[in-house]
């Protein structure tokens, strides 16, 4: 029998932030550049702050509740305690970046690109992901209320140690995807969990939900 390819984990190079000038979110603008700031505290709630980019920075306890943040860039940039109960980012790009310890709720994160990029520690809600490309992501220590990865593009994605109530796969093609630290419990669009690796307990308390896809009875 032939040997099974080795299942590839993420590709991620630790963010390092140096001599970073100090910088306040009220003097952020729309489609605007920030390098080599960080940010503490502050709330841009509602802002509009669509097409801004930010490369080599650091925000921390910012509150950007409803902030306008379509086809933003966070380029090497990290995110720290951001409290976010609606986040809306479609379209933006997010690349050699990490989201640390952060509460978000509801997260328009449709149409996204991400590459290079660790969350870890935070509590999520509805997050929306639909249509978003991933390449070497870690998600660690997160609890998602709903993950929506419907016609997404996920490649060396690993979750460790985390708990989403729905996840929603209708569509998605998945290749080195390792689910084995997610801890679900409804699943929708079971078809689109090919290119996913399972651990062998997941597999026999899915084994009702395969059984139910596949028209197989079980009996006896």
């Amino acid at each position: 029998m032939p040997k099974k390819p080795a299942l590839a984990a993420p590709s991620i190079d630790p963010l390092e932030l140096h001599d970073l000038e100090e910088g306040d979110v009220a003097r952020l603008e729309a489609h605007g550049m920030v390098d080599a700031t960080r940010f503490e505290g502050g709330d841009v709630s509602g802002d509009d702050l669509s097409g801004l980019a930010f490369n080599d920075c650091e925000l921390v306890g910012v509150t950007a509740h409803e902030t306008q943040l379509r086809a933003a860039r966070f380029v090497s940039t990290r995110i720290e305690r951001m409290n976010a109960p609606v986040f809306t980012a479609a379209r933006a790009t997010v690349r050699d970046a990490e989201i640390l310890r952060s509460r978000m709720g509801s997260m328009e994160l449709y149409d996204t690109d991400w590459q290079n990029v660790v969350v870890s520690g935070s509590k999520l809600g509805f997050v929306n992901l639909r249509a978003a490309r991933m390449r070497d992501v870690r998600i660690v220590g997160c609890t998602i209320d709903e993950l929506d990865l419907s016609g997404a593009q996920l490649s060396r994605v690993a979750f460790e140690d985390c708990t989403v109530e729905t996840l929603r796969l209708d569509g998605a093609r998945l290749s080195n995807v390792d689910l084995r630290g997610l801890d679900m419990h409804v699943i929708a669009g079971v078809e689109g969990m090919r290119g996913a690796t399972l651990s062998h307990e997941q597999t026999v308390l899915m084994a009702p939900l395969f059984a139910e896809h596949l028209g197989v009875r079980v009996d006896g």
